[in-house]
């Protein structure tokens, strides 16, 4: 049976899906926009302050799911613009330590409240 987690230190889903399901004991983590939970605005303008702020959404989702960052398995980054990548990795490189999660990394032409990333994972606890 999938178990649905659920926290307000993230923002609320904007659509019919879940901040996160377990099912089997591994966690899938909705993609994460860079959305101050408060406010459920964007936290920032720029990809530095989206990227913490979605990396930030995980670590509570995950918080409320009893483990963290370090159970990560994959993840998925998706980015309005490529050119943001290496600002972005900067950031993901101040959450994640060796072993690094496997991850894919997309431009896409568009993310929803016209975001500049979005990041989903897969925790495995």
């Amino acid at each position: 049976m999938n178990e649905a987690i659920s926290t307000n230190h993230a923002p609320a889903a904007l659509g019919p899906y879940s901040q996160a399901i377990r099912a089997n004991g591994t966690i899938y983590v909705s993609g994460q926009l860079g959305i101050d939970p408060p406010t459920g605005e964007l936290a920032g303008d720029d990809i530095c302050t989206q990227t913490r702020q979605a990396l930030t959404n995980i670590q509570a989702i995950l918080k409320e799911a009893g483990t963290d960052l370090s159970a990560v398995v994959k993840t998925t980054v998706l980015l309005r613009d490529i050119a943001d990548f290496t600002a972005m990795n900067e950031v993901y490189a101040e959450f994640f330590t060796q072993p690094y999660p496997a991850r894919a990394a997309f431009q896409v032409a568009a993310l929803p409240k016209n975001a500049m990333v979005e990041i989903e994972c897969i925790a495995v606890p």
